[in-house]
């Protein structure tokens, strides 16, 4: 018996819309690349800060991580074909469904970090010109 396009797809969609994860869980997103001709999987993995219109078609989470010092976010549709797999690596209890607040916390805290660190360095002597 061959499986059909329309029959492959709905049962995608089945598996995603029973996925279990939230706003607070940590989880892992292989995304298919297309290189020269080829496709890799490439993981992103992150904080859920939102996810967003339910189980309807069009439903998508934002995922959160620090990548060298940097905050980056990236959108996923969560019924696209794009999206090879969804892991859900770690789950915790929060008290939002939202947590778009975590972006400016990440930078308070990267703020305290660099006084501490100014603070704690003596100043370099300025060199005179003659």
């Amino acid at each position: 018996m061959e499986i059909t396009k329309k029959q492959f797809t709905s049962v995608a969609q089945e598996s995603r819309k029973k996925l279990d994860f939230k706003a607070g869980d940590t989880v892992r997103v292989w995304s298919k690349i297309l290189e020269k001709g080829k496709t890799r999987l490439q993981a992103f993995e992150g904080l859920v800060l939102s996810r967003k219109h339910g189980t309807e078609s069009g439903a998508t989470f934002t995922i959160r991580k620090v990548a060298s010092g940097v905050g980056v976010e990236r959108i996923f549709p969560l019924y696209s074909p794009n999206v090879d797999k969804i892991e859900v690596i770690r789950k915790s209890k929060t008290r939002r469904s939202k947590l778009y607040y975590i972006r400016t916390k990440a930078v308070k805290e990267v703020k305290k970090r660099l006084k501490s660190v100014t603070l704690s360095k003596e100043e370099p002597e300025e060199v005179k010109s003659e």
